[in-house]
C-alpha cells in the first residue's frame, strides 16, 4: 500500500469512530430498543430487574460501569462457547481482515471454507460435505430440505417439547405451541414423544416419512434421549429409507463433554447434522449442515442445480476464520475433557443439594449443559407458596431463583423454557473450580432463603400480580 492510499484509507475511517458514538448514545440503549426495535424485550427486563448497564467482557465475565464482575452461566445461549473475546478467535479476526481477501465473488473457490469444512469432518467421521450458512435456524433448513429432496417424501417427524429454530421451515418442527401459533399453515410435520419407539415406527409406517429430526439433550427442561434410543430411532428410520438429522446446534462442539452428544451413544450415526452457535466464537454468526456424501449429490445433482441451496453470506471469510480458530483451540486447550471435568464436578456437588432442599427435585444433564428443576415442596409453608405461584403461573418459582442470582450475586441464568420449574446452566466451557464454586455458593443462599420464607417470596408476589395482569 502506497503512502497516499494509507492516507486516504485514514482519512476514510477517521469519518466513523464506533467508540466515539457508543460514548455519544450508548446510554440511550433501552429506549432505542423500546423504539425501534422488539418493544418486549425492554419491558421484559425492566419487570424483572434485567435492565443492567454492561461495559466490556472477558471469558466468563463481564462487568458493569461501577466495575462489577458477574459470571456468566448462559454464555449467549450457548453462542460463547470459548468465552467472550477469546485471543486466539479475536487475532484470527484481524488477521482475515487485515489480509483484504476477495471475499464473497460468489464465483470462485475460496480455501477457508474448504479447510473449515476438513476440521469439522475430522470430528464427523462419518459424514462427507459440509453447507455452511449464517445460524442455527439455518443450518436446521437446510437439514429438511435436504432430508426431503434426497427421499423424495414430504414430512418430517420431530420429538415434543424440541427447540429447533424459529424460520417457517424449522418452526415446523418446534415442539413449543407457544412459538408456533399464529403462523400457520407450516410445513406437514409430526410430533412424537422423545423416547417413544413405538409412536416413532407408527408414523413410519405411513410411508411418506423423510426424516426425524432431534437434539439428544433437548435444550427445553434439558431432558436427554433415553439411552439406546437414538441407535435405535436411527435402525427404525433406515429400514423405513428415512433418515436421522441430529440438531447438535447448541449441544454440538464440546458442551456435553464429547464433540457431539450423539457420540454419547455407541453406534449412533446420523445421516445429517445440524451445528452453529459455538463454531461463531461470539464474533461472527455461522451455522452449518453437515451430512452423508450421496445426500449432497442428490441435492446438487448437476450444473444446473449448483446454486439450488445457497446463502448470501455462508462461507465468508470472517466466518470461517472465526471457525477454524474455535477448533484449533477446543483442541489445543483440551476443551472436551475440561468440560467433562468441570460438569461433573458442577453437576455433583448440586446434585448433592437434593437431600438438603425439599423445593429441589432434580439435578440433570451432560457436561456443562444442566438442568436443575423446582417442585413442590413436602411442608405446608412451602406448599402454599408454592400453589400461589403455580396458580398464577406455572414457571414463576424458577425465575424467582434466577433473579435473585443475578440481583444479589451477579450471575447470569435461565429459565430453561416457558411454563416449566427449571433453571439452564450452558455456561462458556471454558468456566473453572472456581466459577463453580461461586455458583454453588450463590445457589445454596438462593435456596436457604427460599426455605426460610426470606425476601425471595416478596419478588414473587410481584411476578404473580404481573402474572395476573398479563393475562
Amino acid at each position: 500500500m502506497t503512502t497516499a492510499e494509507s492516507a486516504s484509507e485514514s482519512s476514510q475511517a477517521g469519518k466513523f469512530d464506533v467508540g466515539a458514538l457508543l460514548a455519544e448514545r450508548g446510554a440511550e440503549r433501552y429506549e432505542l430498543h423500546n423504539r425501534y426495535l422488539n418493544p418486549q424485550l425492554p419491558r421484559m427486563l425492566h419487570t424483572i430487574g434485567f435492565d443492567k448497564v454492561y461495559e466490556h467482557a472477558e471469558g466468563a465475565h463481564f462487568w458493569d460501569a461501577d466495575g462489577n464482575d458477574y459470571l456468566d452461566m448462559l454464555a449467549g445461549f450457548g453462542v460463547m462457547g470459548l468465552g467472550r473475546h477469546h485471543p486466539v478467535v479475536r487475532k484470527a479476526l484481524h488477521d482475515v481482515l487485515d489480509l483484504s481477501l476477495a471475499d464473497l465473488t460468489r464465483f470462485d473457490c475460496q480455501p477457508l471454507p474448504g479447510l473449515l469444512a476438513e476440521r469439522l469432518l475430522v470430528h464427523s467421521p462419518h459424514l462427507d460435505r459440509v453447507f455452511f450458512g449464517n445460524s442455527g435456524t439455518e443450518a436446521v433448513e437446510g437439514a429438511l430440505k435436504f432430508a426431503r429432496y434426497a427421499t423424495g417424501r414430504p414430512r418430517v417427524l420431530y420429538c415434543e417439547h424440541a427447540f429447533h429454530g424459529l424460520t417457517t421451515g424449522a418452526l415446523s418442527v418446534n415442539g413449543e405451541s407457544g412459538f408456533r401459533d399464529g403462523f400457520a399453515p407450516l410445513l406437514p410435520d409430526t410430533a412424537v414423544p422423545l423416547g417413544d419407539l413405538d409412536a416413532l415406527e407408527r408414523e413410519l409406517r405411513k410411508g411418506d416419512v423423510a426424516a426425524l429430526i432431534v437434539e439428544p439433550i433437548q435444550g427445553k427442561g434439558v431432558h436427554e434421549a433415553p439411552p439406546g434410543y437414538l441407535w435405535a430411532a436411527q435402525d427404525l428410520l433406515h429400514r423405513h429409507k428415512a433418515l436421522l438429522i441430529a440438531d447438535e446446534v447448541q449441544t454440538g462442539l464440546g458442551r456435553t463433554g464429547d464433540f457431539y452428544a450423539y457420540q454419547h451413544e455407541e453406534g449412533v450415526e446420523p445421516d445429517l447434522v445440524c451445528v452453529a452457535k459455538a463454531l461463531s466464537g461470539g464474533y461472527v454468526p455461522v451455522g452449518a449442515t453437515i451430512g452423508k456424501d450421496w445426500i449432497f449429490k442428490k441435492v446438487f445433482s448437476s450444473m444446473d442445480r449448483v446454486l439450488v441451496h445457497s446463502a448470501s453470506f455462508g462461507s465468508n471469510a470472517q466466518a470461517m476464520a472465526a471457525g477454524l480458530a474455535v477448533l484449533s483451540v477446543m483442541e489445543d486447550e483440551q476443551i472436551e475433557a475440561h468440560v467433562r471435568a468441570v460438569g461433573d464436578l458442577l453437576r455433583t456437588r448440586l446434585a448433592a443439594l437434593t437431600d438438603r432442599y425439599e423445593l429441589l427435585a432434580d439435578v440433570r444433564g451432560r457436561g456443562l449443559m444442566i438442568g436443575i428443576e423446582f417442585g413442590r415442596p413436602r411442608s405446608l409453608k412451602l406448599r402454599s407458596r408454592w400453589a400461589m405461584l403455580q396458580a398464577a403461573r406455572k414457571g414463576l418459582f424458577a425465575q424467582m431463583v434466577v433473579v435473585p442470582l443475578l440481583q444479589r450475586h451477579r450471575i447470569l441464568t435461565q429459565v430453561s423454557g416457558d411454563h416449566l420449574e427449571v433453571i439452564k446452566l450452558i455456561p462458556p466451557l471454558i468456566v473453572d473450580e472456581g466459577d463453580v464454586n461461586r455458583f454453588v455458593d450463590a445457589f445454596t443462599a438462593v435456596m436457604d432463603d427460599a426455605h426460610e420464607g426470606g425476601l425471595i417470596w416478596d419478588f414473587g408476589r410481584t411476578l404473580v400480580k404481573q402474572a395476573v395482569a398479563n393475562r
